[in-house]
């Protein structure tokens, strides 16, 4: 199987499978610079409410192939990975991560910058610049701090070494932790609970926690809630018992 990012919609949920079986799911270049350009696919597409990203096979992603870095000792391959890295948490809509086996460099960089992190007993989480003498972006370690603290972020970044997926849900590197056979059906369910909430109130909470937001900013959801039908649906369904049928979208 070549190297590939493989993307597939059921369900109002994009589902990207990173493909390089060989070398564990690394991510090489082409992969890297391919991601931004379908997210943006996804983040367009109406019948897309969450995106799930996964790895083929039994492992999520072993990093950047290294041995596809070039003769400039990777360093474009780096700006080309932030910048996927950015694109994925920049994504407008709720993303979810399903990690199973390895989780390591590169590939725990994607999962971080996903919203939420759902991993199989199994998993092992690694960030292994230090083993290569690679400065870490900046952006990915000020992620990494957010997510885990400046105490876990410093253990894992100074050792380069692997924790394992109940170490990860401690130190909040994960949000869930499940037995491997039970990870895709509890990732299908919760995306499907995703899938089935405002979009309103999901686009403006993940603005809003990435940090303050300006006058600018507020004054444009005050207006988006307010030319919006979500917040009468949502308290007609209440009272009436139903679903709701939320009709923003991004």
């Amino acid at each position: 199987m070549e190297p590939a990012l493989h993307l597939d919609v059921a369900d109002a949920t994009a589902t990207v499978r990173i493909a390089n079986p060989a070398k564990r799911n690394a991510m090489t270049t082409a992969m890297w610079q391919a991601l931004p350009a379908l997210l943006e696919r996804c983040a367009a597409d109406p019948a897309v409410r969450v995106l799930v990203l996964t790895g083929e096979g039994g492992t999520f992603c072993a990093g950047a192939d290294i041995s596809g870095l070039g003769e400039d000792g990777g360093e474009r391959a780096r700006g080309l990975a932030v910048a996927a890295e950015e694109a994925l948490a920049a994504f407008p809509k709720p993303t979810i991560a399903a990690v199973r086996g390895h989780c390591v460099g590169g590939g725990c960089q994607l999962a971080a910058a996903c919203d939420l992190r759902f991993a199989a007993q199994d998993a092992s989480f690694g960030i292994t610049p230090a083993r290569l003498g690679i400065v870490y972006a900046a952006s990915s370690t000020r992620r990494l701090v957010d997510l885990v603290g400046p105490a876990t972020a410093k253990y894992l970044l100074f050792s380069a070494e692997l924790i394992d997926a109940e170490r990860a849900l401690r130190t909040g590197l994960v949000d869930e932790v499940w037995p491997a056979g039970a990870l895709d059906e509890r990732v299908a369910e919760f995306a499907a609970t995703l899938a089935s909430r405002s979009q309103l109130t999901q686009a403006a909470a993940k603005e809003f926690a990435a940090g303050p937001a300006g006058e600018d900013r507020l004054a444009h959801w005050a207006g988006q809630a307010r030319g919006s039908t979500d917040p009468a649906e949502g308290v007609a369904a209440f009272l009436e018992r139903r679903r709701p049928r939320f009709t923003w979208t991004v």
